[in-house]
């Protein structure tokens, strides 16, 4: 595969259309999500290429009220097939034996790894996806600057990002097109800092 040439020829597509190649060329597609802001568009999108992809959803415990009620709210508008995998550990358990540790305390990897690496593996395990819809945008990490619409994942899946170079502007228009919600109180444990990746893409 050439992803650079693929690259090339993708990078004039809308979305919608990224998307349907990209059903039409693996064999089996997933969408992941978080339900951070702007996740209601890779979800919307993908739902209207194809109604019943899977959407898996690694919930690590820890998301905001805020946050789940707009995972409910979205999930019901737009009838996801939801696949939610959670850690072996709750949260109030995990919270008196270790809490959340802090980005420099040894025990921050461990928590990332039972928090988020390994529900994800265990997802990607299950579903044995060719292609992965995310919804990774230039300019979020110096990491996903090196990127583009099309990456390889570290095992060799096609990650797709059909949302690649939209601005917040255009994520705004899109989700007041399609009446969308947003949900700006969002909390990820383990990147502490905004500009941190989340342990799954880099």
């Amino acid at each position: 595969m050439d992803i650079k040439a693929l690259n090339e020829e993708l990078r004039g597509k809308s979305p919608k259309e990224i998307i349907e190649w990209a059903i039409a060329y693996g064999k089996k597609a997933v969408v992941t999500t978080n339900f951070r802001p702007y996740e209601a568009v890779i979800l919307h999108a993908c739902a209207e290429v194809k109604k019943d992809i899977p959407v898996i959803w690694c919930d690590s415990g820890y998301n905001t009220s805020n946050t789940y009620r707009h995972a409910e709210e979205t999930i019901k508008q737009l009838n996801l097939n939801v696949k939610l995998y959670v850690p072996k550990q709750t949260a109030a358990h995990r919270d008196v034996v270790m809490g959340i540790p802090d980005i420099n305390d040894p025990k921050h990897k461990e928590f990332t790894e039972q928090v988020k690496l390994e529900p994800f593996r265990r997802a990607m395990e299950e579903h044995k996806p060719d292609v992965w819809f995310t919804n990774l945008r230039k300019g979020q990490t110096a990491f996903r600057d090196s990127i583009d619409i099309l990456s390889l994942s570290a095992d060799g899946m096609l990650k797709v990002s059909p949302f690649y170079n939209w601005s917040d502007e255009e994520m705004d228009k899109y989700l007041a097109e399609n009446n969308l919600g947003i949900e700006t109180k969002y909390f990820d444990p383990t990147k502490v800092l905004g500009n941190r990746e989340c342990g799954l893409h880099a």
